[in-house]
Parts: C-alpha cells; sequence; structure tokens
C-alpha cells in the first residue's frame, strides 16, 4: 500500500513535534564557542587548537552528511534521525563528564558534528516524507526557524549555565537536552511504511557524478561553502573578538556581554534569513545574493580593524555583519534544492550541506591559525582574520556571477522549467 502524506492536525502536530525536537537537539550546539574565552586559559590552548576544536564539530558533520542524507532516499528518516540524535546526546554528556584538554574535546565534538549530520537534513526530509506539499511550505519556515532561535539561544544559555554551574553542568545540560528529544520523536513520530524506491533510471544510490554535472545547483551549493565558512568564523571567534576588544578597550563592565550580542546576533540572522529569500522572489536570486555577498566583503573586510576601537563599535559592526552573512542562507538552499533534479533532491541537499560545512570546518580553524601566526590577538591580527575570510567572499562572488545560476519559479525574471514547476506544484518525477 502506498504511504499517504499526513494531513491537517496530524501532518501540523508532526511539524511541531520535530521543530521542538530540534530546539531540543540545537540548544547545546554552540555552548564551546561561547565559553571558549575561559576555556583557552582553562586548558593552556593556543588559538590553533582552539580553532581546531570548533571546527572538527563541522569537519565531522561534512564527512558524514552525505552518508547519512542520502540514506533517507530508501531508508526511513526518523531511523537515521534517530540515530544522529543519540550521537548528540552521548557527545554532550561525554564532553561534560570526561573532556579534559585539547585531544578529548575534539573526538567529543566530532561526535556531537555526526549527530548534528544525523538531525539537520535529515529532520526536514522526515517531514518531506511525511506530510503533504501544501503544509510543506510551512514546514521548512518552521523548522528553519526553530534551529535559528535554537542556535540564538545557545550562546546565552551555556553562559549562564556555566557561570551559575559549572562549564560541565553546561554541557551535560545539552545532553539531557538532545535525549529529552530522542523520546518526543521516537514516540510521536510514525514511522514511513512504503520506503522510497530506486528512481525510475536505476541510478545509483550514492553516485553524484549528475549532481557535480547541474551547473546551476552547484553554483548555489559553492556560494554556501563560503557563507558557510564566514558564517562560522563569526560564529566560533565572535564571543572571543568582543572578549578582546572589551579588555583592550576597558569596557569590561558593559551591560552587553559578549554571549547576549552573539544570541542577538544569532536571533537577527534567522530573521534575516526568512527576509532574504522573500527578497530574493521578488528581486530576483541571484540579485539578492549578490548584494549580500558584496557587502559582506565590505563590513567583513573592515570590522577587524573598526571594531577593535572601540566595544559599542564592534557591537554595532558585530550585529550588522551578522545580518548581512544571513541574508542569503535560505535563497542559497533554497537555490541548490529548486534546481536539483528531483529525483536526486537527496543527492543534491547531501552534497551541498557537505560543501558548506566543508567552509564552516575551515572558517574556524583558518582564524584561529591566523590569530596564531600574527603572534596572537591584536588589531592587526583580528583584522588579517577577517580581512582573509571577505576575501574569499569576493572569490565566491566572481564564480557565483560567472557561472550564473538559473532563478526559481517564481523569482523575478525566472523562466519557468519542468524542475522548477514540480517543485511549484508539489509533484516529482518518479
Amino acid at each position: 500500500m502506498q504511504h499517504q502524506p499526513a494531513r491537517g492536525a496530524s501532518g501540523t502536530l508532526l511539524v511541531a513535534v520535530v521543530c521542538a525536537a530540534q530546539v531540543l537537539v540545537q540548544i547545546g550546539a554552540y555552548f564551546w564557542p561561547a565559553l571558549l574565552p575561559g576555556m583557552i586559559p582553562l586548558w593552556g590552548l593556543s588559538n590553533s587548537e582552539a580553532g581546531w576544536i570548533t571546527a572538527i564539530f563541522y569537519g565531522a558533520y561534512m564527512v558524514s552528511v552525505p552518508i547519512l542524507v542520502t540514506l533517507t532516499d530508501r531508508v526511513d528518516a526518523k531511523r537515521v534521525y534517530l540515530l544522529g540524535v543519540g550521537c548528540t546526546v552521548a557527545g554532550h554528556l561525554l564532553f561534560g563528564v570526561f573532556a579534559e584538554g585539547f585531544w578529548s574535546a575534539l573526538l567529543l565534538r566530532a561526535l556531537a558534528g555526526i549527530g548534528w549530520a544525523g538531525t539537520y537534513m535529515t529532520g526536514l526530509k522526515l517531514l518531506a516524507d511525511q506530510v503533504d506539499a501544501k503544509l510543506m511550505s510551512r514546514a521548512v519556515t518552521g523548522h528553519a526557524a526553530s534551529i535559528g532561535v535554537s542556535g540564538a539561544l545557545s550562546f546565552s544559555v551555556g553562559g549562564v549555565l556555566a557561570e551559575f554551574f559549572s562549564w560541565h553542568a553546561a554541557f551535560i545540560a545539552a545532553g539531557l537536552s538532545a535525549g529529552t528529544a530522542w523520546l518526543l520523536v521516537a514516540l510521536v513520530a510514525p514511522r514511513r511504511t512504503q520506503p522510497a524506491a530506486p528512481g525510475a533510471d536505476g541510478f545509483r544510490l550514492f553516485d553524484f557524478r549528475p549532481v557535480f554535472r547541474n551547473r546551476s545547483a552547484m553554483a548555489y551549493a559553492l556560494g554556501y561553502c563560503i557563507h558557510t565558512l564566514e558564517m562560522n568564523a563569526l560564529r566560533g571567534w565572535g564571543v572571543a573578538f568582543l572578549g578582546y576588544v572589551a579588555v583592550s578597550t576597558g569596557a569590561t563592565g558593559s551591560l552587553l556581554a559578549p554571549t547576549f550580542v552573539l544570541t542577538a546576533l544569532a536571533l537577527i540572522g534567522t530573521a534575516a534569513s526568512v527576509l532574504g529569500n522573500e527578497a530574493a522572489i521578488r528581486l530576483g536570486r541571484r540579485r539578492l545574493i549578490g548584494v549580500a555577498m558584496l557587502a559582506s566583503v565590505v563590513v567583513g573586510g573592515s570590522i577587524g580593524f573598526l571594531g577593535t576601537l572601540s566595544y559599542p563599535v564592534a557591537v554595532g559592526l558585530l550585529l550588522a555583519y551578522g545580518f548581512i552573512v544571513w541574508l542569503d542562507s535560505s535563497s542559497l538552499t533554497a537555490g541548490s534544492a529548486g534546481t536539483a533534479d528531483p529525483a536526486r533532491r537527496g543527492a543534491t541537499l547531501a552534497v551541498h550541506s557537505t560543501l558548506g560545512y566543508a567552509g564552516g570546518f575551515v572558517g574556524p580553524l583558518m582564524v584561529g591559525v591566523i590569530l596564531d601566526l600574527a603572534g596572537g590577538m591584536s588589531r592587526a591580527a583580528w583584522g588579517a582574520a577577517f580581512l582573509a575570510v571577505a576575501a574569499l567572499m569576493l572569490l565566491a562572488l566572481v564564480a557565483f556571477w560567472l557561472i550564473r545560476p538559473r532563478e526559481l519559479a517564481g523569482d523575478r525574471g525566472a523562466l519557468e522549467s519542468p524542475i522548477t514547476s514540480s517543485l511549484r506544484t508539489g509533484r516529482t518525477h518518479d
């Protein structure tokens, strides 16, 4: 019997459950960068070592996601999702109990990264497999918002728990929160009764060559790679940057604590991502992404030099930078998925995520290495680090405009195609 997508109340309940679970899973994701200024002296870490611990989360994601997300084209996404949440639970709990230095932290943050690879896109795929096309559009928005809000709160929650209890307690609480998400999905989400069948053309599950030949989808994916590099460099080092500015300018008593600023930045970024996708529809996707990339080059290239002059200036520039960085986030992902072959959309999202988190791995590590090469944190060192990120974004902008990917159906200036038509109407090819 063919599986029928959930509709009405049952579909709405499933969306609410998965979104709530994503909040509980994501809440501990950024405890490490939030606590980074205190952990560096506590464990005697170099900036490069701290960058490695931050980056390995994304590196493990990058290696795992093409396997885990692509598997959901054949295996029930609920099973893959619960495996990912289980890895997240273990990563956080073991970090809180056993982490004591560079190597143990590196290993356990990698385990948490594998967990995130099994929950982020697979959560979206779980919904895509279970709800109808009409509800799916709202499900995508709710899914993205839940992750954005929870990721934003992660900075403040981690800081508060560590301040009132300990950093150990913060990570243990993150593990228990993820455990609650596991139970929620295990008990409420239905199994996919009819596994997806192989495509009519008999394509092999892990054959990514057709995905790489799709120039339009790859243009969006390459843009997403550098976008995520920039975003994770900012999230990974934002607290440390503001902490340096506060100490060097004598603003340590400011009411705007670095963890609070990063929480505000991520919330602003979540709103910017939603607004950016709406603007892409009205203005044209290529135009919106190009403007966002150019603005990132200008602001990112100057923030390390100007932001170190004054703490309020640093806060203002960082918040503006966050808005710009997140502005094209949803637009890039929607572009990649929307110009993919519907029969290979899972594989396309896997490649998209892999490239994105390859950038996410490089970004925080690159900043740490540059800070060490420059002799430690200083105005020149921070300036060079942010300038390097801006230079890579400039290269991405040039590549994006040279490839000129397709617009999506509904975007200003878009031309209808069989693929975009199937996305707009909710139909896919067999």
